[in-house]
């Protein structure tokens, strides 16, 4: 009778250590399949802003009008705050995609000038202009430069609208997901208030990076400025140095 006892007490025991062990086993897959979907969230709110900028940037080639990517980011303390995407034109007049080349042409030389005045002028500008110097590497304007130029000009000058169509339309990614934007003439990412990526009829855009996280997945969207090609990198990137 009392070996029966403790046969029974001794598979009872083993029992629970057998039944705790599947208790873990299924946490842990549980905590690992989790972890699996956030990234897929991820991943996939990467490839669909990446598909957005492509087609803005097909849009401001061939409708002629300077469009923007607006990125509306929710403060870094509220956790449930949504990042919400959307696009702009603008309605102002603008230059048109056949201009393309010329602009880039005249960028060209403007470079190569400034790089020749560079030469020629270093010793005489040295004091007059060392503080500048200092600050814009030997005074060369570069193609982002004037993208810039034209950023500034075409805000001042034309107001812009929403704008939408089948592949672009005001959306809010899911709410545990967070971006961050940077474009060639910030120092630092922006990842709360209002962030713009801009496109322009000469068919190109901002040098700019997109990071999309949540959790301890991430993944970058490099853009190309002259192509406006994109590709996703599975991790964060640095904000490239000026």
């Amino acid at each position: 009778m009392a070996a029966r006892r403790k046969a029974e007490r001794g598979l009872t025991l083993i029992e629970l250590v057998v039944a705790i062990s599947i208790v873990i086993l299924l946490v842990t897959m549980t905590v690992y399949s989790a972890d699996a979907l956030t990234g897929q969230q991820a991943k996939s709110a990467a490839g669909e802003l990446a598909g957005t900028i492509r087609s803005l940037y097909d849009t401001a080639s061939l409708t002629g009008k300077t469009c923007r990517m607006v990125f509306q980011l929710p403060n870094e303390r509220d956790e449930d705050g949504e990042v919400r995407v959307s696009a702009e034109c603008a309605q102002g007049a603008v230059t048109t995609s056949r201009d393309r080349e010329e602009v880039l042409r005249q960028a060209r030389v403007e470079l190569d000038q400034s790089r020749k005045e560079s030469d020629r002028d270093r010793e005489r500008r040295q004091d007059e202009e060392a503080d500048r110097l200092r600050r814009q590497d030997d005074d060369e304007r570069n193609l982002q430069d004037l993208m810039a130029e034209e950023k500034g000009r075409v805000e001042s000058a034309a107001r812009f609208e929403g704008f939408e169509d089948t592949k672009v339309k005001p959306h809010a990614l899911p709410s545990n997901v967070r971006v961050s934007v940077w474009t060639r003439h910030q120092r630092e990412a922006a990842k709360s208030g209002l962030a713009y990526l801009y496109f322009f009829p000469q068919g190109f855009t901002e040098q700019a990076q997109v990071t999309v996280k949540q959790g301890s997945n991430a993944w970058t969207i490099r853009v190309s400025p002259l192509t406006g090609k994109t590709s996703v990198v599975d991790k964060e990137l640095e904000v490239p140095s000026r």
